[in-house]
């Protein structure tokens, strides 16, 4: 899946604790401008973190394939397109651009699946996974 058990971690904490996130997502020339959020000052650590192990993976060419549907285009475009992030004290702002416009559509899909995950918590990236063939029926029980 491409994650190490830190990451599979985070991502773990994050889905339980959603409804502690606040997220906004702006749509600027080429991409989207993201701001992400908590008052718990550990649930901030872990967002920096889980972006920070994100780009990583995207620099380095390390597919990560279990929570989107949207994420393989991105790995399959890692060089084509820019990413920055800012730490703020209370979470990160993000932006990623491309020249493309069909990968800003992507960066854009993408954007819209993980404030899913962020109103919803797992129900999406179930869904995502199921959608991606990651998930065979009867694998995680009936939905």
């Amino acid at each position: 899946m491409g994650v190490d058990a830190m990451d599979m971690s985070r991502y773990m904490e994050m889905f339980n604790r959603h409804s502690e996130i606040t997220r906004t997502v702006e749509e600027i020339p080429g991409g989207i401008r993201t701001t992400t959020q908590s008052t718990s000052p550990d649930l901030v650590a872990q967002l920096q973190a889980h972006v920070s192990s994100m780009y990583s993976h995207l620099d380095q060419g390390a597919e990560v394939m279990c929570m989107s549907a949207s994420l393989p285009a991105l790995f399959s475009h890692a060089n084509g397109y820019r990413r920055q992030t800012t730490f703020t004290p209370t979470g990160l702002i993000a932006e990623e651009t491309a020249d493309d416009p069909a990968l800003a559509q992507a960066i854009r899909a993408h954007s819209q699946e993980v404030t899913g995950f962020v109103r919803d918590g797992m129900p999406p990236m179930m869904r995502g996974m199921r959608a991606s063939g990651m998930m065979g029926p009867g694998m995680m029980g009936p939905h």
